[in-house]
């Protein structure tokens, strides 16, 4: 039914009894973040990995079906509507994919005794405030797709489960299409490319999140602490993209230097790029709160950017 990585025989997930091997579900795995959680997963249990083929997570009946038959210690769940502007003109499926299938999950993990982690978006804030958001900064999102982030952010949480909800921004990775990727045909296409220069925040590695994602599922798992408690203990809504700050038409412009493309970049603004969806001017987001609970620090944005275009040219 699925991809499946196994872990060696005759671990045993602490606090799940009769098991013999740790069961760690993970969705979406064609995405660019479940393409790299499915390797940085590895060695902490027998992780099976779902593409939309083996779970489609616009049927609730699949969803149950799924997590009943492969009776998981965790699910992860990555996979979201991540079409921005088409979610305008497509709320249901956004809604489906990104709202109610969270709530899902979540209440069969409530069901199961066991946790979920899931990733969400800077989306989920107006964008108008002046300073970095905080976790516990009021959210107003300004389009369907942040509408339908959040409401899976709030499905999750009524469902009662031990969860951890990372909101992430301006991902890319080596799966499906990205901004990063846009920039590279472009460049190798055109002279000059015009990119909006008027919005703020920190471009992200698909692969970093991974990793992160991984070291705090170690932690969960160490012999040191009751997993219950550990998760229940930290639950909550948590930041986690790369450090510092920039704006697309700098971010296109070091896409071009490190990889050593002739082509100009000319910013322009918002208004003179206009999209079904709106987006937050200010999609700047704290990692302190991350940083603090989990003891682990994030790489500045052209660090990651920069392992990432030279594992292309590997």
């Amino acid at each position: 039914m699925s991809p499946r990585s196994g872990s060696p025989a005759g671990t045993t997930a602490p606090g799940v009894a009769n098991r013999r091997t740790r069961v760690i579900l993970v969705t979406g795995i064609s995405g660019q973040l479940g393409h790299e959680l499915m390797s940085t997963l590895q060695g902490l249990g027998d992780v099976v990995g779902l593409d939309r083929a083996a779970l489609d997570l616009g049927d609730p009946d699949a969803i149950r079906r799924v997590v009943r038959s492969e009776s998981p210690s965790l699910i992860v769940n990555p996979a979201a509507y991540t079409a921005v502007d088409r979610a305008e003109r497509e709320p249901e499926p956004a809604s489906r994919i990104n709202a109610r299938a969270p709530g899902i999950l979540a209440e069969e993990a409530q069901r199961l005794g066991i946790p979920l982690i899931h990733f969400s978006t800077d989306y989920v804030y107006a964008g108008d405030k002046e300073d970095v958001y905080v976790e516990s900064d009021p959210t107003d999102p300004q389009n369907v797709y942040g509408r339908s982030k959040l409401a899976g952010e709030t499905a999750i949480a009524a469902a009662g489960c031990r969860h951890l909800i990372f909101r992430t921004s301006w991902v890319y990775g080596a799966n499906g299409a990205n901004f990063v990727k846009m920039m590279l045909r472009l460049g190798a296409e055109k002279n000059a490319v015009r990119v909006v220069g008027d919005q703020f925040g920190a471009p992200t590695w698909a692969r970093t999140i991974a990793d992160v994602t991984a070291q705090i599922v170690a932690q969960s798992v160490s012999p040191a602490v009751a997993p219950e408690a550990w998760w229940a203990q930290r639950s909550g809504v948590y930041h986690l993209s790369c450090d510092g700050v920039t704006n697309w038409a700098a971010f296109a412009a070091e896409i071009f230097a490190h990889t050593q493309c002739a082509c100009r970049v000319e910013p322009i603004a918002s208004a003179d790029y206009p999209t079904p969806a709106r987006r937050p001017a200010n999609s700047r987001m704290s990692n302190a709160k991350l940083m603090e609970t989990f003891s682990l620090h994030l790489p500045d944005w052209r660090a990651a950017l920069h392992l990432y275009l030279d594992g292309r040219k590997a």
